[in-house]
C-alpha cells in the first residue's frame, strides 16, 4: 500500500508518535480536513537537496529553518518534524514527539516493508561484529546460491556479490529500508547487519525486528560526550536488540551475561550460546557442554578449528582470519546461520574457510621472515590486548620485538586512548603513535594524551603525525632489529582497509595501510 498523509498519521498515531497535524491555520488529528491527504509520496528523504514534487522531508537532527527557504516551489508535499515549521512553508507537517522513530517506522511502510520479504540477521557486541557478519554472509551465500546482502562497517552488498564502502555501521533507518528495498530487488532472501549501540541510541532500527540476533561480547567503548555518556548507557543501548528479536545467540562468557539472559526472559526470547574452547575436556575432564555451539582448535591439525553443535560435530574447517577470537566469531556465524534454517550438515558451512575481510588480520612478511606485519582495525582495549596476546603466542618461540603503531580517533570515543595503550603496553617494546580521523579536536593532542599513558618504563614512544612515515619508521627499525638476529612483529591497527584519514571532518586520500606494508615488503599490490 502506497504511503500517503492520512496512512502515515495513522500508523504515527497507532505508535503514539503523532501530536498533530499543521497545515497553514489548521490543527488537527484529522487528516480529512487536509488537501491531498489521500495522494502518494512520490519520495521520502531526510535531505532538503534531495527534495522534488511530491516529497516526504524528516527533519532531523540539527536541522534548521533556513533549510526550508524556498522549499515549496519545488514541490514538498509534507514534512516529519518535532517542530512547527509552518512559518517557512505551506506543505502540511506531521508534528511528532520523536522523528528519528517516526522516520524509521514510515520508511519501512514508504519501501513495502522489505524486512517481511528478508530472514534479517543483526549482530551486535563491542568485538566481532564485522567478522562474524562476513563469515554468516558466507555461509548464507553458500546455502542460497548467493542472495545474502549484507550491511556492515566496511562494505554494504545488496546483491550478494557487490561490495561499496559504507559510511555507518548500521545505516540511517530510511537508507537502510531503501536498501532493504534494493536487496529485496536483487532478488536477495537473507540480510546480515551489524548493529551498533548508536543504533538503538538514536533510533536506526527502531521497530525492526530481526529473526536471529547475536549478542558476541561487551567491554567499555564509544564513551564521549556526543556518544555514550557511560558503560552502562553503552550496554543498555546494546541490549535493546534482546528484545527486538525472535532468537538470540549469546557468548557464553560474554561480560554481563546473566542480565542479557534476564532480558531474553522478559522478551520471552529463546537463547542459544557460543564459545571458543582451548580444550575438548573441562577442569574435571569431562567433554565440555557448556555452551551450544563450540569452537575447539583440532589437536591432529594446528591449521583447523572443530565446530561442534549439542556435541555433535558441525565440521572441521580452517580459517584465513588467524585466532581464537575468530574462531569464535565463526562458531557465531554457524550458530546463526543454523536458527536461519540452513540443515546442519549443510556444506554450506566450507564457505568459513573462504573468508578474508581487507583491514582484518591482514598479515605480510618481508622476503627472509625476519619481520612480520599484522594489519588489523583494532581500535580498543580489547581488541589491542586481544591482537596482541595472540602474536605473543603464536611467535613466543621467536622471542619477537613488537612494534605498535597506532592513533585514535578524535571529538568521540575518548576511552579508547587509554584503552589501546593499556591493551598494548603490558607486551609492546615500542609504540609509534599516528593520525587517526579528526574534525574539531588537534590530533597531536591527542597523541601527547595517549603517550601520556604509557607507564611501562620498557616501552618506548614516538609520535609521528603523518601515518605512512610511521609505518615506515616502524619497518626501518624492525630492518635494523632483524640485522642484529631478532625478530620483529609490527601491529598496525585503528585503520584497517581505509585509504582516507579525516582531517578536520573531511576526508584526505590516504596510501592504505596494507598498501604501505606491501609497498615496504616490496609485495606485488
Amino acid at each position: 500500500m502506497a504511503l500517503t498523509l492520512a496512512s502515515a498519521a495513522q500508523l504515527l498515531e497507532h505508535h503514539h508518535l503523532l501530536r498533530e497535524i499543521i497545515a497553514g491555520d489548521c490543527w488537527t488529528l484529522d487528516t480529512g480536513k487536509i488537501t491531498d491527504h489521500d495522494q502518494p509520496f512520490g519520495n521520502i528523504t531526510y535531505d532538503t537537496r534531495e527534495v522534488t514534487a511530491g516529497t516526504l522531508l524528516f527533519c532531523k537532527g540539527n536541522f534548521k529553518a533556513s533549510f526550508l527557504r524556498n522549499i515549496d516551489e519545488r514541490g514538498l508535499a509534507a514534512y516529519v518534524a518535532q517542530t512547527d515549521y509552518s512559518q517557512e512553508t505551506s506543505a502540511p507537517g506531521l508534528i511528532v514527539t520523536d522523528v528519528r522513530k517516526a522516520m524509521s517506522l514510515l520508511s519501512a511502510e514508504f519501501f513495502a516493508r522489505p524486512q517481511d520479504k528478508l530472514t534479517v540477521i543483526g549482530i551486535t557486541g563491542t568485538k566481532g561484529k564485522t567478522t562474524t557478519a562476513y563469515f554468516t554472509q558466507a555461509v548464507l551465500n553458500a546455502h542460497s546460491d548467493g542472495r545474502c546482502a549484507l550491511f556492515s562497517s566496511v562494505d554494504n552488498c545488496l546483491d550478494g556479490h557487490t561490495y561499496v564502502e559504507s559510511a555507518l555501521t548500521t545505516p540511517e533507518s530510511l537508507d537502510a529500508f531503501r536498501m532493504m528495498h534494493e536487496a529485496v530487488n536483487n532478488g536477495m532472501r537473507y540480510l546480515v547487519m551489524e548493529v551498533s549501540s548508536q543504533a538503538y541510541k538514536v533510533n536506526r532500527v527502531y521497530g525492526l525486528t530481526f529473526d536471529v540476533a547475536a549478542f558476541l561480547n561487551i567491554s567499555p567503548d564509544h564513551i564521549s560526550p556526543i556518544e555514550h555518556p557511560t558503560f552502562e548507557d553503552y550496554l543498555y543501548c546494546k541490549r535493546q536488540i534482546t528484545y527486538n528479536c525472535k532468537t538470540l545467540v549469546l557468548g557464553t562468557d560474554c561480560d554481563h551475561a546473566e542480565l542479557i539472559r534476564e532480558d531474553a526472559r522478559n522478551a520471552q526470547v529463546p537463547v542459544v550460546t557460543f564459545a571458543f574452547r582451548d580444550s575438548d575436556a573441562d577442569d574435571t575432564g569431562n567433554s565440555r557442554q557448556d555452551s551450544d555451539f563450540i569452537a575447539l582448535p583440532d589437536p591432529n591439525n594446528a591449521a583447523q578449528y572443530i565446530f561442534r553443535e549439542h556435541g555433535k560435530a558441525i565440521g572441521d574447517f580452517s580459517l584465513e582470519l588467524e585466532g581464537g577470537f575468530n574462531a569464535a566469531n565463526a562458531a557465531t556465524a554457524i550458530a546463526l546461520s543454523r536458527a536461519a534454517g540452513v540443515p546442519a550438515d549443510s556444506p554450506a558451512f566450507a564457505a568459513l574457510e573462504h573468508v578474508r575481510i581487507s583491514g582484518r588480520m591482514e598479515h605480510f612478511a618481508n622476503q627472509d621472515g625476519s619481520i612480520v606485519a599484522y594489519v588489523d582495525y583494532a581500535h580498543n582495549f580489547v581488541s589491542t590486548r586481544t591482537l596482541i596476546d595472540f602474536v605473543s603466542h603464536k611467535y613466543a618461540e621467536r622471542n619477537p620485538r613488537i612494534i605498535v603503531v597506532t592513533g585514535s580517533v578524535g571529538d568521540k570515543a575518548v576511552d579508547r586512548r587509554e584503552g589501546i595503550i593499556n591493551g598494548a603496553q603490558e607486551k609492546a617494546d615500542r609504540i609509534i603513535l599516528t593520525s587517526e580521523d579528526t574534525v574539531k579536536e588537534p590530533m597531536l593532542d591527542i597523541l601527547n594524551e595517549m603517550q601520556g599513558y604509557i607507564t611501562n618504563p620498557n616501552v618506548s614512544s614516538e609520535i609521528i603525525l603523518d601515518r605512512a612515515k610511521a609505518i615506515e619508521q616502524a619497518v626501518r627499525e624492525a630492518e635494523q632489529t632483524s640485522a642484529a638476529g631478532r625478530m620483529t612483529v609490527l601491529l598496525v591497527i585503528g585503520k584497517g582497509e581505509e585509504q582516507w584519514i579525516k582531517v578536520e571532518g573531511k576526508h584526505a586520500p590516504y596510501e592504505g595501510d596494507g598498501h604501505v606494508v606491501r609497498r615496504l615488503f616490496g609485495i606485488a599490490q
